[in-house]
């Protein structure tokens, strides 16, 4: 008999607590190995594989390329146990103990469980399954509410799997399909889940009891659309723009149709998503989400936490140019001035601990780090990311451009893991790139600090008590205020322009 099991989207850590359907991997009915990859997604961090801990055949899907689906959202079911096509077991742990049973691998990705998902951001209070009318068994006697079910049909003459009409049960107690779409919960009593604020408003305007409403998002989760398609089916239109119909994807079995819920309108099929503009103001509206958000969320948080301060200083980049010209004339790899600006910025933070440091605020305490993780500011056509160059401190200049070049490709094609955007002790941020001479950058949270680089250009300097032309550099430092004081900031400043100017001051410290 073959036991159908459910696999969740795992917890990705790092706070992510959503990610993006990239690409499905299987098909309902393919076989899956155990820790076989069954979907890509896209998180605000990365986009990675996720491999399902069950071994068996695959019944259903949730969820379509494109849709957002939150941790702990189920992605698929899997009939453990079911005969392949072939004959054989779909299991392909069943000979081994401790992959029989449904028990799973339990195998994690870097930075990626397949455990149980930690508590959600958003809680929804346990309610009553929706009760509605499915097509075929599982409705109990006396009309009471239809519990939805999974079945999985015995193997023909032939051993062929196959999968029943039913809707898997999900574990958290979810019944049957809602609004076309499975794992939709009605609450009796507690506040309503709306997306936002501005939905919980617009039904206010509109007279709209929520409660009235079954929503389309994840565990019932009211969203701006569904109120709005109440109200166009009320007949009482709403004071927002109009949105297409929302369309939750649903798995790829046989789904039966809800008769009807209360305030929603019969499903028409899939709608395109599209970005939502008001006809009356011209508004466009993006959602902060994937990397986007998590920066907003990121730079949100350091505003509030660190009291931080900025200085600056220009700087004679000249001598630091013939030198990396030199470097490079040599033979060999070639050296990056991204290299050299970190080789001076672990020389500096050698000198200056202070700033190579974040404050544990529970505690109260300061946590100095005796290594240096070098994050470093790069822009990708997925937003604004920060790699971490490990044991920065331990690398030379051509050990650091080949890192840098590496970090920066994966960046550029999403394929960074957490590991490698977590963890800095302190941040390079060389927004020259964009032209600009000067910033005062927020500090990359939880660290102390982060050293801001200006474009290099040709500029009228004192040199050797004679004006002349020189290649001149803004450098600026933000830094935590808890952490230090304004010598200490200062004198960090101060000894990495030194060494900007004259690089034969890093010889000390070579």
């Amino acid at each position: 008999m073959a036991q159908v099991l459910e696999f969740k989207l795992p917890d990705l850590g790092e706070g992510l607590t959503e990610a993006e359907i990239v690409r499905w991997l299987v098909e309902v009915g393919d076989v899956v190995a155990i820790d076989q990859p069954v979907v890509e997604v896209e998180t605000a961090k990365a986009m990675v594989e996720v491999p399902c801990p069950y071994g068996g055949v695959v019944t259903a899907r949730f969820g379509e390329e494109g849709q957002e689906l939150p941790v702990g959202a189920p992605l698929i079911t899997v009939a453990v146990g079911e005969r392949s096509p072939s004959g054989g077991s779909a299991d392909p742990g069943a000979g081994s103990p401790s992959r029989s049973g449904g028990e799973g691998s339990g195998n994690v990705l870097v930075g990626y469980g397949t455990s149980e998902a930690p508590a959600r951001r958003r809680r929804v209070r346990p309610g009553r399954p929706v009760t509605s009318a499915t097509a075929g068994a599982g409705a109990a006697p006396g009309g009471g509410t239809a519990a939805a079910e999974t079945r999985v049909a015995g193997a023909g003459a032939a051993g062929t799997a196959r999968t029943d009409a039913a809707v898997p049960a999900v574990a958290d107690g979810t019944s049957g399909p809602v609004n076309g779409h499975a794992g939709a919960v009605a609450l009796d009593d507690g506040p309503v889940p709306v997306i936002s604020p501005l939905v919980r408003r617009l039904a206010r305007q509109n007279g709209l009891d929520l409660r009235e409403l079954t929503g389309s998002g994840p565990d019932g989760l009211i969203l701006r659309a569904d109120v709005e398609y109440a109200l166009r089916a009320a007949g009482r239109g709403s004071t927002a723009a109009p949105a297409a119909q929302p369309h939750v994807p649903q798995p790829h079995a046989p789904v039966p149709q809800p008769a009807g819920a209360a305030g929603a309108a019969p499903a028409t099929g899939p709608a395109a998503p599209a970005t939502r503009s008001s006809a009356t103001t011209g508004e466009i509206r993006t959602p902060l989400k994937g990397v986007r958000g998590a920066v907003a969320d990121k730079l949100s948080r350091s505003r509030r936490e660190i009291p931080d301060a900025t200085c600056w200083v220009d700087a004679d980049a000249t001598e630091l140019m013939r030198a990396r010209t030199a470097m490079n004339a040599a033979g060999g790899p070639k050296i990056s001035l991204l290299a050299l600006l970190a080789r001076i910025c672990t020389a500096a933070l050698a000198r200056f601990p202070e700033l190579n440091a974040t404050v544990d605020t529970e505690a109260r305490e300061i946590v100095r780090f005796d290594h240096v993780h070098l994050g470093f500011a790069a822009q990708t056509d997925r937003g604004l990311v920060v790699p971490v160059v490990r044991d920065a401190h331990a690398r030379d200049a051509e050990s650091l451009t080949a890192e840098f070049a590496r970090l920066t490709e994966a960046g550029r094609a999403g394929t960074l893991t957490p590991a490698e955007l977590t963890g800095g002790t302190f941040t390079l941020n060389n927004y020259g790139v964009f032209g600009v001479d000067g910033s005062t950058p927020i500090i990359n949270h939880p660290e102390a600090a982060m050293l801001g680089v200006g474009r290099i250009v040709p500029k009228p300097w004192v040199h050797e008590g004679e004006l002349a032309v020189r290649q001149v550099v803004q450098l600026s430092l933000t830094f935590d205020h808890r952490v230090c004081d304004g010598g200490v900031a200062g004198g960090f400043l101060r000894y990495v322009a030194d060494c900007v100017e004259q690089p034969a001051v890093l010889l000390r410290t070579l």
